[in-house]
């Protein structure tokens, strides 16, 4: 984040936020949990931010939520293409 230049931080957080209310709609959830991360935990530093649907007693504690894997393939596609779908244009 640190080293993110200055003409990029406003295209990026409105990247952010567009991501976000796609997530939110196309999960059908309350709201969402961003977070950013660098450095820490990465064999190859880089920014990236978690985008996390939340729901009311969906179990997220601080930074960690309960882990969930999807049951097959076409659940993953049917997560992708609702969160493709409710994204707003630039």
């Amino acid at each position: 984040m640190r080293d993110l230049p200055d003409e990029l931080i406003d295209p990026f957080f409105r990247e952010v936020r567009r991501l976000a209310a796609a997530v939110q709609d196309g999960m059908d959830a309350q709201g969402t949990f961003v977070a950013e991360n660098n450095i820490v935990s990465q064999s190859v530093a880089h920014l990236h931010v978690h985008v996390v649907p939340r729901r009311r007693k969906d179990g997220l504690r601080g930074f960690f939520w309960p882990r969930t894997t999807y049951t097959n393939d076409t659940e993953m596609l049917h997560a992708v293409a609702a969160i493709q779908s409710a994204l707003p244009e630039p």
